[in-house]
């Protein structure tokens, strides 16, 4: 049997745990339950906002549509109201969007390494818009090869 929100104590359920205790107070799980808003006739919506919420921990917030649509009981409306939040996030509340659009937008990002002796092989990906989406450490050099 499914278990609506209704029937949890007031002051778990997701919506009035935000407004009491603010956004940083709910889990990953929590804050999906209040972008999605309902579950659907087979699954409440803290079952299908775990399940998301697994599949963005798996994905490392690489999240695509069908991703979401691969979770049986999401649909277009619900996997588009969760890449709609994960955007406007991306967008507006991201602290650090480094855009590279000239080699030397790039030496800012080398600062730690400018100084080491030994040979850095570093990745730098961008996406689409040339948004730094993360920079990795491949391998070091050794001192004498």
């Amino acid at each position: 049997m499914k278990k609506c929100i209704k029937d949890m104590p007031e002051f778990s359920r997701p919506r009035e745990k935000l407004k009491e205790r603010g956004p940083e107070a709910l889990s990953a799980a929590e804050l999906i339950a209040v972008i999605l808003g309902s579950g659907n006739k087979g699954q409440d919506v803290m079952a299908l906002s775990a399940k998301i919420a697994k599949l963005i921990t798996d994905k490392k917030g690489g999240l695509s549509l069908d991703d979401l649509l691969s979770i049986d009981g999401i649909g277009l409306a619900k996997a588009c109201q969760v890449l709609s939040g994960f955007e406007l996030a991306r967008r507006y509340i991201s602290k650090e969007r480094v855009t590279i659009t000239a080699p030397e937008h790039v030496l800012p990002l080398l600062s730690d390494i400018v100084a080491k002796q030994q040979e850095y092989f570093i990745c730098i990906s961008l996406n689409g818009a040339n948004e730094l989406i993360e920079k990795r450490l491949i391998t070091v050099g050794l001192l004498n090869n």
